[in-house]
């Protein structure tokens, strides 16, 4: 059953081109605005395929066409920051994103250096843990020591590679010329590790994620989990939204819980999303979250008490609505 959903919502991913198209708002009688959505389309930006935020996203999707007036579809990405790029250029509607690369968002920092960008969020969700794993024989036992070393860093303008770059700055390493790395998304990383063209990764995702799952799985103790949680306190000094966490060892069949640093994850939207869909939406995650727990565990641990927390990202009015 669980893997028939999960497949039903990857395969409501479709990639677009567009967003916003005829989006209409409604406002309930008085002149108060309602918290339901008007009729249109609107497309979710999530992440790669072999992630959470694209299984999530689907899901997603398909709620929302399910259940309201909105007609949705997701598209694969680069993950954070090319969404929310895409997004303030008006080429998605919604945008999956770490709360590290939305802060530097809005405050025109990072990728986005001088150039605030008016986003706003529906909602804080699920946190996404930082999975660095290794080749047991590339001699890595830290971050420091992958100097020389083939690193996957995840895909160009991704929110894995924000969070690999500044774990590598914070072990005293330069990401350009310390490590040999590769700007890989998650399928061909599975792959080079797989194949032995890559030394090791870093991820950040939802657990499980299905790519971390099946190099495990295929290598065994051919490959290990690294402990990130020493490089925490400089993490935090460049974004305090970074905090420590576990990866529980039966997630991905190890032989005990690893130690890791995690960060929460945020759905965006513009400024202009109108109020009664940001309400509807987000209203929706929570009234059908345990049917998004069924499309992936992951979304089990979004919670209505944390959802507000989306600092210094504003929430939507819309959203403050939904979860008032």
């Amino acid at each position: 059953m669980k893997r028939a959903l999960v497949t039903a919502a990857v395969l409501a991913l479709a990639v677009t081109g567009c967003g916003g198209k005829q989006q209409t708002d409604s406002a309930a009688p008085g002149g108060s605005q309602s918290c339901e959505a008007g009729e249109g389309r609107i497309t979710i930006a999530t992440g790669n395929s072999g992630g959470v935020y694209y299984v999530l996203g689907g899901g997603l999707a398909q709620l929302i066409s399910g259940t309201t007036k909105l007609r949705a579809t997701a598209a694969e990405t680069g993950a954070s920051v090319q969404n929310i790029q895409q997004l303030v250029a008006g080429n998605y509607d919604v945008a999956f994103s770490l709360a590290d690369t939305a802060a530097d968002a809005v405050n025109g920092k990072g990728s986005f250096d001088g150039k605030p960008q008016k986003v706003q969020a529906l909602s804080r969700i699920y946190p996404n843990s930082t999975q660095v794993l290794v080749r047991a024989d590339a001699g890595i036992d830290s971050v420091a020591d992958m100097k020389g070393k083939r690193i996957s860093t995840g895909s160009p303008k991704s929110g894995t590679e924000v969070i690999a770059n500044r774990l590598l700055q914070a072990a005293g390493l330069k990401p350009d010329t310390d490590v040999q790395a590769q700007r890989l998304d998650l399928a061909k990383t599975a792959d080079g590790m797989k194949a032995g063209t890559l030394d090791g990764l870093v991820w950040s995702g939802g657990l499980p994620t299905a790519q971390i799952t099946d190099i495990t799985t295929a290598l065994k103790d051919k490959v290990k989990f690294l402990d990130v949680t020493p490089l925490l306190p400089k993490l935090k000094a460049v974004n305090p939204v970074y905090d420590q966490g576990v990866i529980p060892a039966k997630t991905y069949a190890q032989p005990s819980d690893v130690p890791t640093v995690v960060v929460p994850n945020l759905l965006l939207v513009r400024e202009d999303f109108p109020a009664g869909n940001a309400c509807a939406i987000t209203k929706l995650i929570f009234d059908k979250q345990a049917e998004l727990a069924k499309v992936h565990p992951a979304a089990k641990e979004i919670s209505k008490q944390l959802a507000p927390r989306t600092d210094p990202v504003p929430l939507h009015p819309g959203a403050k609505q939904a979860l008032g």
